[in-house]
């Protein structure tokens, strides 16, 4: 059986068992007399989401015909969807999955906070698909962004970049570096074409920065991975860090990006970083040890809820 043929009778399911859990006095309807099931009726979905009766039968049915992504998002909104669940019927319905514009996230948990604590003296930082900053250690805010991060209101960390001259700039070899950025942005990108936020963006930093308009017409796509960059610090000169991305569960288009010192030289000049940081602001406690603390709160929690 091939990989379409196995996805429709899971996709039948799956609406229908969506559909069941969707009540009339859910969707502002009278319950009406004799229900047979619980639920929605088929005829009332397809009415709620604009679509035909037939085709919403045929949908459920699992037969082999077309959605769009914009039918989709009816049905997706008509049962009640939550962001994992309209990715599932996405897969299923074999159509490109496209996140919604409210998915993109501005925010981040104390859990992953904790996580990128714990990884000092290793700057570490939290990026949405747009290279919004939504977290950062103490060593990547000392390196890269010394302000405070506001909550709801990300840095970007291209805007940093494309809008500090050459000398303030934090990142060595930009002409090298800035191109596969844009390029980064540019897969996002093609997610989001025509809403207002990204929209907005590009159009902005295009007219702040000549530099990124011109590699943004390039018209280069490229997807994050492992790269070396080199930093400069005013104290500690320049740095040569590996960067690698990891993914994060639960957060759509985000990925931790930990920076870790390429060579013995950039390691020990790291460490001095981190003691004098520590010497001007001298910690309550270590973020190692309240990121662990954190963790085993989490396992205790997990143990007893078994």
């Amino acid at each position: 059986m091939g990989t379409a043929q196995r996805r429709r009778p899971e996709l039948a399911a799956f609406l229908r068992s969506r559909r069941a859990r969707v009540t009339p006095a859910d969707v502002g309807m009278p319950p009406g007399l004799r229900r047979r099931t619980p639920g929605l009726r088929r005829e009332e979905v397809a009415q709620l989401s604009g679509v035909g009766v037939t085709w919403y039968t045929w949908l459920e049915q699992g037969r082999p015909i077309n959605a769009s992504g914009q039918v989709l998002d009816a049905v997706a909104r008509t049962l009640r969807l939550d962001p994992p669940e309209r990715e599932h019927l996405y897969h299923l319905a074999e159509v490109p999955y496209t996140p919604a514009p409210e998915e993109l996230a501005q925010t981040v948990g104390p859990e992953i906070r904790g996580i990128i604590d714990a990884l000092v003296p290793r700057p570490a930082v939290v990026y949405n698909s747009r290279y919004d900053i939504l977290a950062a250690n103490s060593v990547y805010r000392d390196l890269f962004y010394p302000e405070p991060i506001p909550a709801g209101h990300p840095p970007n960390a291209l805007w940093r970049l494309f809008t500090a001259d050459e000398e303030s700039c934090p990142l060595l070899y930009r002409e090298r570096e800035l191109p596969v950025m844009v390029a980064t942005l540019r897969a996002a990108y093609g997610l989001h074409a025509g809403e207002p936020a990204w929209e907005d963006f590009i159009r902005d930093l295009s007219a702040a920065s000549p530099l990124f308009a011109g590699l943004w017409e390039t018209g280069d796509v490229a997807q994050p991975g492992r790269r070396v960059k080199v930093f400069r610090h005013a104290d500690v000169g320049e740095l040569r860090m590996t960067s690698v991305s990891l993914s994060v569960n639960g957060m759509p288009e985000c990925r931790i990006v930990v920076y870790t010192p390429d060579d013995e030289e950039t390691a020990r000049r790291t460490a001095v970083l981190l003691e004098r940081r520590e010497a001007l602001w001298p910690p309550t406690a270590s973020a190692a040890a309240t990121a662990r603390a954190q963790v085993r709160t989490q396992v205790r929690t997990q143990v007893r809820a078994q």
